[in-house]
């Protein structure tokens, strides 16, 4: 079992049984990963026993589909400038909800949206883990897997970097008391 490192409380939210997981990720970003999000990183975790708080089914569809339908210009930027406020305010509230996170760290670089989520995931003091199965070198230097501040602050909560999705479960043990 992961110990908590001091002021690291991984206590489950006394409304659910079931440990939340907030999942990080740029996946939502192409069809391929999409792919794996949805058929089969997502079902994975909910396999595991967790309620997964999906940032990419947080915001109703026909609400982005309406602004990237506006003809570019002022009108569109000013949508989305206010649409984005509300996403990111509902990720971060999502984040808070979360007894965990789960970050997918895959790409020549860890995309930047995922990076503030681990950066304020550990600033609320919440157990992150994470996923990385891109082979690519990624890191600033041999001596980490991908960016040092990124893999600092996952590490420091308690979490560690896995290189294969199926060892989620035991890096999670924390937030089920130990248990895989």
């Amino acid at each position: 079992m992961l110990a908590a490192p001091p002021g690291f409380g991984y206590a489950r939210s006394a409304v659910t049984s079931r440990p939340r997981i907030y999942l990080a990720s740029p996946l939502g970003f192409s069809q391929a990963g999409r792919h794996f999000y949805d058929g089969v990183l997502l079902p994975f975790l909910r396999g595991l026993g967790y309620d997964v708080l999906d940032p990419w089914a947080l915001t109703e569809p026909a609400r982005i589909a309406a602004v990237q339908a506006l003809p570019y210009g002022t009108e569109r930027r000013e949508a989305w400038r206010l649409l984005n406020q509300e996403i990111g305010a509902t990720n971060r509230a999502a984040i808070d909800r979360a007894d965990g996170v789960v970050a997918v760290l895959d790409g020549v670089d860890v995309d930047s949206g995922t990076a503030a989520e681990v950066g304020y995931a550990f600033a609320r003091a919440k157990l992150v883990v994470g996923y990385r199965g891109d082979f690519r070198l990624s890191a600033d230097n041999e001596g980490s897997t991908v960016n040092l501040q990124v893999e600092y602050f996952i590490r420091k909560s308690g979490g560690t970097i896995v290189e294969r999705y199926e060892d989620l479960a035991p890096a999670l043990a924390a937030l089920r008391g130990g248990l895989a």
